[in-house]
């Protein structure tokens, strides 16, 4: 019971902490809009401020509410006359990401949630809606990408992302586009092996046979099957992962994070963001990542507190409430440690997964504010945003 109310105790400073974070965080210097790091990171990337905006939400805190609003003004201000969002809130030509308009469209359908503003900036939405329209080669609702061009902007990620189609099958459903969004889950789930001169060809969909997670991404007869965390994660939160598909999902990545710990590629009780990692002698190695990305740094399976919240919350999603609170605990130790800033808890931006150590930016605005919403999704037994999601989950041929 002792040991309970230590952990309980730990947990609320943690989230006080992140809390004040978030308040220290809240204008930096480009036109007084949030600040990505507390040190680092002065600027206001789209990105990280807008999947902050579940943590931010949950706290009820108007100062980090109306903090989120202006972002949200600002975003739409800079939005180009397509509908594409910058990746600089501030910036309106810091142009080229994939993942910051689907984000936009996310982070503006929780806002008008929460405050019961429907039609906040409509106008906005829709251009960036019809903007990722024509972001699909084919024109049948999955989207593609250019490599480095979502959050990882030191690893390839070409043609049919994993993360990305999650974050659009996100907004589909928050925007109550069900057709759209039914058919790319069934283009996500689907399989698609072929025989073309006597040969195997790989699958464009994401689902891999005889494993229930999805590939990183697919386009026509190239591939990438490497674990990545964060789109595994929403795939399960948003419910493009069937309950069956996620449990199973759960299990082998618990299994394979027990495998990386025994082989000491992996010194903490939370799973990397990308794995196995790429090895200097593996076809997809890129000199670049000698400095960038060596096995278990940075994209290349580095541990990311902001990611590892969203893996607490997929738990929830999928059941598995005993894990998700186990989770939670070994969150809260691994968000302390600092890398330079005399703090108490650091909120770094991302951890060696060999040795645990931070390596990254103290105070990073997403860490702290997917750690709120893990405890929050911890605490509630649910998921904020995502629950009503899965409860629309259309069925798939190949989504048991």
């Amino acid at each position: 019971m002792n040991m309970q109310r230590s952990l309980g105790s730990m947990i609320e400073e943690a989230k006080e902490a992140a809390v004040q974070v978030l308040l220290h965080n809240i204008k930096g210097p480009f036109q007084g809009l949030p600040r990505a790091a507390g040190w680092g990171y002065p600027e206001p990337y789209t990105r990280d401020l807008m999947i902050s905006s579940l943590g931010i939400l949950v706290t009820g805190n108007e100062q980090l509410i109306a903090a989120l609003r202006r972002v949200l003004e600002m975003l739409a201000q800079h939005q180009t006359e397509h509908g594409l969002i910058p990746s600089l809130a501030d910036n309106p030509n810091d142009l080229g990401a994939s993942d910051t308009t689907p984000l936009f469209l996310i982070g503006l359908a929780l806002y008008r949630q929460a405050m019961g503003e429907a039609d906040f900036l409509e106008e906005a939405a829709q251009k960036a809606l019809n903007w990722m329209v024509y972001q699909s080669p084919d024109d049948r609702i999955m989207v593609a990408q250019m490599p480095t061009s979502d959050w990882r902007d030191e690893h390839w990620v070409l043609g049919y992302g994993l993360y990305v189609n999650a974050l659009v099958y996100t907004y589909l459903r928050l925007y109550g586009q069900h057709e759209q969004s039914d058919e790319l889950c069934r283009l996500m789930n689907r399989f698609n092996v072929r025989l073309r001169n006597g040969k195997r060809c790989l699958h464009e969909g994401l689902a891999i046979a005889h494993q229930p997670y999805y590939a990183l991404w697919a386009y026509k007869i190239y591939k990438d099957e490497r674990f990545d965390l964060l789109g595994n994660s929403i795939a399960i939160l948003s419910g493009i992962a069937s309950p069956s598909r996620a449990r199973r999902l759960v299990a082998w990545i618990e299994g394979s994070c027990d495998a990386l710990r025994h082989d000491g590629q992996l010194a903490v009780d939370l799973p990397p963001c990308l794995f196995p990692y790429i090895q200097r002698e593996d076809a997809d190695w890129r000199e670049r990542y000698e400095r960038f990305g060596p096995p278990g740094d940075y994209h290349n399976g580095g541990i990311w507190p902001f990611i590892c919240g969203f893996y607490v919350a997929a738990l929830v999603a999928a059941g598995r409430q005993t894990l998700a609170e186990r989770k939670l605990t070994a969150l809260t130790k691994l968000v302390r440690p600092a890398r330079e800033s005399p703090v108490s808890y650091g909120f770094n931006e991302w951890l060696r997964a060999q040795d645990g150590t931070p390596q990254g930016q103290d105070w990073q605005t997403w860490s702290a504010a997917m750690y709120l919403y893990a405890a929050a999704c911890v605490e509630q037994r649910e998921t904020p945003f995502f629950a009503s999601l899965r409860e629309e989950h259309p069925p798939t041929a190949n989504n048991p």
